[in-house]
C-alpha cells in the first residue's frame, strides 16, 4: 500500500519533483500542470478515446484559481501541445492562447472549478467502452481489481437531454458529482476529476477499461462481483488521490521517451 505521509519523487530532471505536490514557484506549476495537460491529451489520443472535436481535459491554473487550461475545440488530441492550450476564464473568456472554446467543455468543466475547489483537473471524451457502458443506465459493479477503485465512488446522471451547452446543466451535473471521482452520463460517456491532471487522467482510462471489462464478461456469462468487504478494502489501496496520480506516471513517461515534442 503506498503511504499518503511520504512524497514520491521520480526524479529531479531540471530541478523538477514529479510528484503530487505543487512545485513552489507558480510559474513552474503551470508550466507542469500545462505539460501534463497536454501529455494526458496526447495519451486520451493514443487510447483512441478522440472522436470528431468531441473530449475536453482541463486543469485549474495554479494561480488564478477562477481560470483553467484546456484544449481548444478541433486540435487533434493526437497532435496537441502545451502551446496549443487555451486559458479561459468562469466567464468563458479566452484570456491567453488562441483557438476556439467548446461550448460544452466550458458548460462542464467551468462549474465544476467553480463548485469544487479541491478539484483542479476534469476529463470527458466519448470513448467507446465508456459510451457503450453508458447507454444502460447502470452503476460499475467491483468486477475486478481496478474496478474497485470506483466502488461506491462513482455517479450515474440517469437523463440525456442533449449536449450539455446551458449553464443549468452543467450545474446539474456538478451537484450530482459531489465529492465523487467519476461520472457516468446516461447515453452520453464518462467523466473523471482529480487533484491532478495525472489522476484524473488515469481515472477516465481505468474507468473506461472497467467499461470495456465488465460489457465482455456480461456478454459470455454471469459475473461474479467482489464482496463489499474486499471490495472496500480494495478500493482504499486502488483508489486513492495518491494511487490514483502514481499509476498515471509510466505512461507519461513512455509518452516523453515517444513524442517529446509535445513540450513544445
Amino acid at each position: 500500500m503506498i503511504s499518503k505521509k511520504k512524497s514520491i519523487v521520480m526524479n529531479e530532471d531540471d530541478g523538477y519533483q514529479l510528484s503530487p505536490e505543487d512545485l513552489p514557484d507558480v510559474k513552474d506549476e503551470r508550466q507542469r500542470r500545462k505539460e501534463r495537460l497536454a501529455g494526458s491529451l496526447r495519451i486520451f489520443g493514443r487510447f483512441g478515446f478522440d472522436e470528431g472535436v468531441a473530449g475536453h481535459i482541463t486543469v485549474r491554473d495554479p494561480e488564478l484559481s477562477d481560470h483553467f487550461w484546456v484544449n481548444p475545440m478541433g486540435r487533434a488530441f493526437k497532435l496537441m501541445k502545451v502551446s496549443d492550450l487555451i486559458l479561459v476564464d468562469h466567464s468563458g473568456t479566452v484570456v491567453e492562447g488562441s483557438g476556439l472554446l467548446n461550448g460544452a467543455a466550458f458548460t462542464i468543466h467551468s462549474q465544476i472549478h467553480l463548485a469544487h475547489p479541491d478539484v483542479n483537473a476534469a476529463a470527458h471524451a466519448h470513448s467507446i467502452y465508456g459510451k457503450a457502458w453508458s447507454s444502460l443506465g447502470r452503476f460499475l459493479d467491483p468486477l475486478t481489481q481496478d474496478s474497485c477503485a470506483f466502488y461506491k465512488d462513482h455517479v450515474l446522471l440517469d437523463e440525456f437531454t442533449g449536449v450539455v451547452l446551458d449553464e443549468n446543466e452543467g450545474q446539474k451535473i456538478t451537484r450530482l458529482l459531489a465529492d465523487k471521482k467519476a461520472m457516468i452520463l446516461r447515453n452520453h460517456g464518462l467523466l473523471t476529476v482529480g487533484k491532478t491532471v495525472d489522476e484524473a487522467c488515469w481515472w477516465f482510462i481505468s474507468m473506461e477499461r472497467s467499461c470495456q471489462a465488465q460489457l465482455l464478461a456480461e456478454a459470455v456469462g454471469d459475473p461474479i462481483s467482489i464482496d463489499a468487504k474486499h471490495a472496500l478494502e480494495t478500493y482504499k489501496v486502488v483508489g486513492s488521490n495518491l494511487a490514483g496520480w502514481f499509476s498515471f506516471q509510466p505512461i507519461y513517461d513512455v509518452l516523453v521517451a515517444e513524442e517529446p515534442d509535445f513540450l513544445d
